[in-house]
């Protein structure tokens, strides 16, 4: 039997098969588009989840098909009349590798998670529909359909990336409360274009149209707030562009993909319901303000994918409740943050969008037995560091395991950790042991390792043998 089947094949969907693939987990993925969907739609990776492509063995191609954000420049016809960036460019440090967003169109993101896949030996089912499931208390039956023929398939458990109009959440008969937004509508193009430099995310008001080159392609994303008359063929959008900046020395061609969005700003108040699950645009919808939606869905399934794996290794199911109540705060909270940037309709990215201050701290699964905590909790997220072997924490940490380190102690199966850098990082004392998550969140800080065990996931075995 297949453990999980997952509906939907965007970066949340294919982050959580390869997370399930590399732990032994069987798994199927359906989509029922057929071919594999174009443009640049979320195209900014936040500092958090690119940590999270490290750990899926991913960050080197990531970063070889993106670039950093370009700076931005406005103008008025052809005259430049405001330089600027979009958010404070930060050095990496020990703690922190990826300070900054990366651009990389998510296309391109989705067939990278697809390779990595098929590294693992698995692959996208196109073409085929989730129509209808029931669950009981051993696993769930579901019903697909591709070329018209009905295959009727048994699954431990069924997790629905199928995004804010797919068919589980409603199948589950979850609500989807929130709005959508019709006073606010963006046009979002990729094309080419001919005279203009890729150095520079290129703006002009009044209004507000941008072209920003995609990192890794030939083309630019062209975003037309408010269009007043409708623009499908690149002829249209050319002379709309021409028109609108006064700019009729740059040629616009290649047109490959176009949408025009309205912000949603929904969540459902459930994420799990039995054996089936909801993650990333399923969930929870967001505004593309401030490059959250693909980001807190990409982070739902690797929240689920360790879980899943564990519970169906003989971890205790109660496990799987940890997913809603760690989640479902974040998701809250990021999409309040969203609502907030859509108002405020600025350009301007702080550090509270780079995703590395999410936190389980409040969570059931977060242990902290120390009388007095430091700067960093259980909960919190694991920083990188230097171990003082020669190794970076990040480096143990990849992988599907998860880690105990002992901060200048000795434990068994432990990862002993001796540099002072570390310690100060991790604001601990000698003799602290810390378990990290096999999603890079710290479980349990502790000097007992009697204490590790004690939110009942955690098992030697589980563990990486220095």
């Amino acid at each position: 039997m297949t453990n999980v089947l997952v509906v939907g094949a965007g970066p949340t969907g294919l982050t959580l098969a390869v997370d399930l693939a590399r732990r032994g987990v069987s798994c199927r993925v359906i989509d029922k588009e057929v071919t594999f969907p174009a443009g640049s739609r979320g195209r900014g990776m936040q500092p958090r989840t690119q940590e999270v492509f490290d750990d899926l063995g991913l960050i080197e191609a990531v970063h070889a098909h993106g670039s950093v954000y370009p700076p931005i420049r406005a103008y008025q016809g052809g005259e430049v009349v405001w330089e600027g960036t979009m958010s404070e460019y930060v050095e990496p440090s020990a703690d922190v590798p990826y300070p900054n967003p990366w651009m990389i169109p998510q296309w391109r993101t989705a067939q990278l998670l697809r390779d990595r896949l098929a590294e693992f030996g698995g692959a996208v089912e196109t073409g085929t529909e989730l129509v209808g499931f029931e669950q009981d208390e051993d696993g769930v039956a579901a019903t697909l359909r591709r070329d018209g023929v009905n295959e009727r398939v048994r699954v431990a458990y069924l997790v629905g990336a199928d995004g804010g109009k797919g068919p589980t959440r409603r199948m589950l008969g979850v609500p989807f409360d929130g709005e959508t937004r019709d006073d606010i509508r963006m046009l979002i193009a990729d094309v080419r274009v001919e005279g203009l430099d890729r150095d520079h995310w290129h703006l002009w008001r009044e209004p507000m149209i941008g072209l920003c080159p995609l990192g890794g392609t030939d083309s630019f994303q062209l975003t037309i707030a408010d269009p007043d008359r409708e623009l499908s063929t690149i002829e249209q959008l050319a002379a709309y562009f021409a028109e609108r900046t006064g700019r009729t020395d740059l040629g616009l061609s290649g047109l490959t993909w176009l949408t025009v969005w309205r912000p949603n700003v929904r969540m459902t108040s459930r994420f799990q319901v039995g054996r089936v699950f909801l993650a990333g645009d399923a969930a929870h919808v967001h505004p593309p303000s401030g490059g959250q939606g693909m980001n807190t869905g990409v982070q739902d399934a690797y929240n689920l994918g360790w879980k899943l794996a564990a519970v169906l290794r003989g971890a205790p199911e109660v496990l799987l409740d940890s997913y809603e109540q760690e989640r479902l705060p974040v998701a809250a909270h990021v999409l309040g943050l969203s609502e907030r940037l859509l108002a405020r309709r600025t350009m301007h990215r702080g550090h509270e969008e780079r995703q590395l201050g999410i936190t389980y701290q409040d969570g059931p699964l977060a242990v902290d037995d120390r009388p007095s905590p430091g700067s960093v909790v259980a909960g919190d997220r694991a920083p990188d560091g230097p171990c003082g072997d020669g190794r970076r924490l990040f480096d143990v940490f990849r992988g599907p395991h998860a880690t105990v380190l002992a901060f200048g102690a000795e434990c068994e199966g432990a990862v002993r950790v001796t540099d002072p850098e570390a310690f100060r990082i991790y604001d601990v004392e000698p003799g602290t042991l810390v378990l990290v998550r096999p999603d890079g969140y710290i479980g349990v800080i502790t000097r007992d390792a009697g204490r590790l065990g004690s939110t009942g996931w955690y098992s030697r075995d589980a563990a990486m043998v220095s």
